[in-house]
């Protein structure tokens, strides 16, 4: 029986399957693995723009008089240098850092013109916090805020939300630009305001600060922090190169062990006003 001739382009198609298997067999497979899944705690959305006309405003009611407070603050430089809320201490004649032991340091204080933010000097101080004021922020992003809330130790995390202008009324009444956070979680057991974090570092998860702690919106569980803007002309120039370079890093599940290493080592301190 003879078998059908097989027309000319079957041959040929047949030659150049085996040509490309050959060829495919030897090449070098440079292929990358799968991507992982992005973790639940790093979705972001899209960056932060900057500050425009439009953005919401949200209204803060400040006291007449001084009162007597505690707050946080944190160290920007080994020397001594601190950063808090300026209306923490703005009107006390003895503000003092909190180290133990029932002691307190006093401590020289310089009030941003522009800015919730001051200033604290001491005669030397603990390593400082990396400060990244200019960092790109994406909303939805994570901060960690270790304190003294309710004049206690405690932390709170939030996301991202977006910017707001915050009206102060009252005494030292002024506007500015904030950034608005959405509190996600907060220290076990810790229940109602949060007063005593002002002043707190908002740390991103490589523990760089991010801004100031300066108000809180308890009714619709909304944090406020200084701005980029206006919290890295307050600080400009007060910490070195060298300084800040390693970051305590936190996650959700981490942040609460992260901020008792801080408050142990006094890079985080609680803020007192002594009496005169």
């Amino acid at each position: 029986m003879r078998l059908p001739r097989l027309p000319d382009w079957a041959v040929y198609a047949a030659v150049a399957g085996v040509l490309l298997a050959v060829s495919l067999s030897r090449r070098e497979n440079a292929d990358a693995p799968p991507a992982a899944a992005v973790p639940p705690d790093a979705v972001e959305g899209a960056l932060l723009g900057p500050i425009t006309p439009f953005d919401a405003a949200a209204t803060v009611e400040a006291p007449d008089a001084f009162r007597p407070s505690s707050g946080t603050a944190f160290s920007i430089a080994g020397r001594g240098r601190w950063v808090t809320a300026r209306h923490v201490v703005e009107g006390c004649r003895k503000p003092a850092l909190v180290i133990g032991g029932g002691r307190a340091v006093a401590a020289d204080v310089r009030l941003a013109s522009r800015a919730d933010v001051a200033l604290l000097i001491t005669d030397g101080g603990p390593p400082a916090l990396p400060v990244a004021a200019d960092a790109p922020l994406r909303k939805g992003q994570r901060a960690f805020h270790p304190g003294f809330p309710q004049g206690a130790p405690g932390e709170v995390t939030t996301r991202l939300l977006g910017r707001e202008t915050l009206k102060v009324f009252g005494r030292g009444a002024h506007e500015e630009p904030v950034l608005a956070w959405a509190e996600v979680g907060r220290t076990d057991g810790l229940v109602g305001a949060l007063s005593g974090l002002s002043g707190a570092p908002a740390l991103d998860g490589q523990g760089r600060v991010l801004g100031v702690t300066i108000a809180e919106a308890p009714r619709r569980g909304r944090i406020y922090t200084t701005a980029p803007e206006s919290f890295g002309p307050a600080i400009r120039g007060e910490q070195g190169p060298d300084e800040g370079a390693q970051g305590q890093p936190m996650t959700i599940d981490t942040y609460g062990q992260a901020s008792d290493a801080l408050r142990r080592d006094l890079r985080v301190a609680q803020v007192v006003c002594l009496s005169a």
